[in-house]
């Protein structure tokens, strides 16, 4: 049996990426993918990935950081499959970098806005469906810029870091009703932004490609495979975790 069958995941930022893997592998996994994204054409390129495959999503058009739309979102994969078991909050977008001596006031509650303010509305509709309906299990993708913070992406950092606590605090609000909750922190990932700032800093690149003991960088579905882990009930025992998947970067 398939580790998600049965189940209606909800997965955010699924438009490309991480969060695109994170839905190709769940639907794999029998679940029915909910895939939402700001853009609607990506969404929707995810969608044709997983229909290809046979299996079942659809997209939906939400910008997580509007409570409103936000609401509109889970309801909209409760009406059209019935529930919500699972939901991964992958969306995150940072803005700025640099000294934090230069950053304006508005790019700093920008980033913590797009990186921290949506995962707690995603958890909070996620959550009301879920202790109304048996539980389920809550991933919320953090990074590794959290875990000892990143110079010039202080404001990253520290809404990551915020994720984190995020989830381990409402992991004990939870825990006993049904829900558990938990995070995967990426470390250097190739996804399709990754790409570009490598080119862009080629010298910055090579570092960060050797800043893993396995000396290589991460693929998305590496990430992916971590977080259908802690959605299925193979990690039933499992939650209020920050789950690193870096290639020993942490460690170094």
């Amino acid at each position: 049996m398939a580790e998600l069958e049965n189940k209606v995941a909800l997965v955010t930022g699924a438009g490309v990426g991480i969060g695109r893997a994170i839905a190709v592998t769940m639907a794999r996994e029998g679940a029915r993918v909910v895939v939402a994204d700001l853009n609607p054409d990506t969404a929707q390129e995810t969608v044709d990935l997983i229909v290809a495959q046979g299996g079942q999503a659809i997209p939906v058009i939400a910008d997580v950081s509007n409570e409103e739309q936000v609401a509109a979102m889970v309801e909209q994969a409760i009406a059209t499959y019935g529930g919500l078991q699972v939901a991964c909050n992958s969306a995150a977008v940072s803005r700025g970098s640099g000294p934090i001596h230069t950053f304006e006031k508005a790019v700093f509650d920008q980033t913590l806005e797009l990186c921290l303010s949506n995962t707690f509305l995603c958890m909070k509709y996620e959550l009301q469906h879920m202790l109304a309906h048996g539980g389920g299990a809550i991933v919320n993708i953090s990074s590794n810029a959290s875990l000892r913070g990143q110079p010039y992406n202080t404001a990253y950092a520290a809404a990551k870091s915020g994720v984190n606590l995020l989830t381990k605090s409402s992991a004990a609000e939870y825990g006993h009703k049904g829900v558990r909750i938990n995070a995967v922190s990426p470390g250097v990932i190739r996804t399709p932004g990754v790409e570009r700032y490598f080119e862009e800093e080629p010298k910055i690149a090579e570092g960060l490609k050797n800043s893993a003991v396995m000396r290589r960088l991460g693929e998305p579905e590496e990430i992916a495979e971590a977080v259908v882990f802690l959605a299925s009930d193979r990690a039933s025992f499992i939650t209020g975790q920050i789950l690193s998947v870096d290639g020993g970067n942490a460690v170094r």
